[in-house]
This record gives structure tokens, C-alpha cells and sequence, in this order.
């Protein structure tokens, strides 16, 4: 994953596209940043999974900007933070649609055995090992709360 961004970022850089170079530039900054704090603590280098979840969460953060920018009335700077979105999720595994997602929390439920609202935990787990950078966990927290309760 981190040669496809730097490999991206170098395209963006002999295309002089701007902003698709400063968004390639803050992701591989975030990465470093979390490679960092991994060797830090004693770990090895950021695995592909959790790079998938930093890229899910700077997704989020753009998205709840977006929001903000929109209802201040700042269509220019809403319009930037969807463009980088955008570029941010290039980078991501094609999303899961709700029918599927469907099927992937029923499927954990039976595999991890969730029988109530106290196992929900092991489901979240599965789902995440699973299916990182490819689910909404907020969305599939809510499905699997409906589902064991």
C-alpha cells in the first residue's frame, strides 16, 4: 500500500495537480506518523490493515468537515474536503453494500457464536479483522446491536 501511494504521489508531482499531491502528501505523513508511534511501542511497521483503518478514519474526519463547511456556507472549502475524500478512498477497497453487509454480520454472529447484546465485542472483532477499510463500523455496530438484542 505505501509503494501505491508514493507511486501515486510522483504522478501527482509530474502532473502538478495540487491538490491531489497534498492530500498524497498528508496521507504518507499519517502514515509515517503512524509507523512512528508503532516502533515506539515496541512494535514492527503499521500493518496493510491498519493503514486501511487510518485511511477509513482521515475519510470520517473530511467527511464530518465537509458537514461543518457546508452548513457555515463555505461551498469552496466543502467542495476541497470532498475532493479529498475522494482521493482518499482510491486508496480503499470497494466499499460493501448494505445487502452484503447484511450477510457479513449474520455470518459473524453464527461463526462467533453472539447469542446477546454481551457478545457484540467478538462480532465487532470479526467484522474488523475481516473486513477493514471495506465496512462502516459505525453502521455495522448499529446493525449487530439490533440483531443481538
Amino acid at each position: 500500500m505505501r509503494e501505491t501511494i508514493t507511486a501515486a504521489l510522483h504522478v501527482a508531482v509530474k502532473a502538478r495537480d495540487a491538490l491531489r499531491v497534498s492530500t498524497l502528501r498528508l496521507i504518507s505523513a499519517a502514515i509515517k506518523d503512524r509507523d512512528i508511534a508503532a516502533r515506539t511501542a515496541g512494535k514492527g511497521e503499521t500493518s496493510d490493515a491498519e493503514l486501511l483503518e487510518l485511511l477509513a478514519k482521515m475519510i470520517k474526519q473530511r467527511e464530518e468537515s465537509q458537514k461543518i463547511y457546508a452548513v457555515a456556507g463555505r461551498t469552496e472549502l466543502a467542495k476541497q474536503e470532498g475532493d479529498e475524500v475522494a482521493i482518499i478512498r482510491e486508496f480503499l477497497p470497494k466499499q460493501l453494500s448494505d445487502d452484503d453487509m447484511t450477510k457479513a454480520i449474520n455470518a459473524a454472529i453464527t461463526e462467533s457464536g453472539a447469542t446477546s447484546i454481551r457478545d457484540m465485542g467478538k462480532v465487532m472483532a470479526a467484522l474488523k479483522s475481516a473486513y477493514a477499510g471495506q465496512m462502516n463500523f459505525g453502521k455495522a455496530s448499529v446493525l449487530v446491536k439490533t440483531k443481538l438484542s
